[in-house]
């Protein structure tokens, strides 16, 4: 994911606190890219905005439009070569999205608040799926490359091996359910796993994660 600061940088870090507010794990469990292109920073500017982000929890990774000779000790890497990219829509409260339509049914509770999304289709490699209203339930599989972003838990009814996301807007009862577990990452309430975190011990059997305080618990499914 890249992060393209516009001036004035001060109202910039306002909207990005205004997003990590809404969605509280949407950033933290990204790989993030800091895009300067077009922006007249010298090395103090530079280093005070990475500051900012770090005091947000905000991980850079490399940055991406000033000279290798710009950067030196204490800064991320410089990248060059790198991809365009499609723009990533900012979650909103109440938001639902599916990044590719698939056949899919909500529950709501009495006055129309959606609670929970069912897809009823396996989520394909590049697919972005985010609610984050409540639970996200995948009648399938979740491939690799594919992401579940869930206000809730997230329920998988085959193999999960892409990312899931669930307490995304600070709940930390949230759950992960999966009958297969080979993810690339888990995330409860901001905090996460990796692949090689997570370690052999469960891995393709039906799972449950939890959060037990700050430690994300991975248990066996009878």
């Amino acid at each position: 994911m890249v992060l393209a600061p516009v001036p004035p940088i001060a109202q910039w870090l306002t909207e990005l606190d205004e997003l990590k507010q809404r969605a509280p794990a949407f950033l933290t469990v990204r790989a993030i890219i800091l895009d300067v292109t077009g922006l007249s920073f010298d090395r103090s500017d530079l280093a005070d905005l990475c500051a900012a982000l770090a005091q947000r929890n905000i991980t850079i990774l490399g940055i991406e439009g000033i000279g290798p000779t710009s950067l030196g000790p204490g800064f991320p890497p410089p990248l060059t070569g790198g991809k365009a990219a499609d723009d990533v829509t900012v979650p909103e409260a109440g938001e639902a999205r599916a990044a590719a339509a698939e056949p899919a049914v909500s529950t709501a509770k009495p006055g129309g608040r959606v609670r929970s999304l069912v897809l009823d289709a396996p989520v394909r490699s590049g697919q972005v799926v985010q609610h984050l209203d409540g639970d996200v339930t995948v009648i399938g599989s979740v491939a690799s490359g594919s992401e579940i972003i869930a206000g809730g838990s997230i329920h998988v009814y085959g193999a999960l091996r892409g990312r899931a996301i669930a307490g995304a807007t600070g709940d930390s009862n949230a759950r992960i359910l999966a009958r297969r577990f080979e993810p690339e990452l888990i995330a409860i309430d901001g905090l996460y796993k990796t692949a090689d975190d997570l370690g052999e011990r469960f891995w393709g059997q039906a799972v449950q994660a939890r959060l037990d305080g700050d430690t994300i618990v991975v248990a066996a499914v009878d």
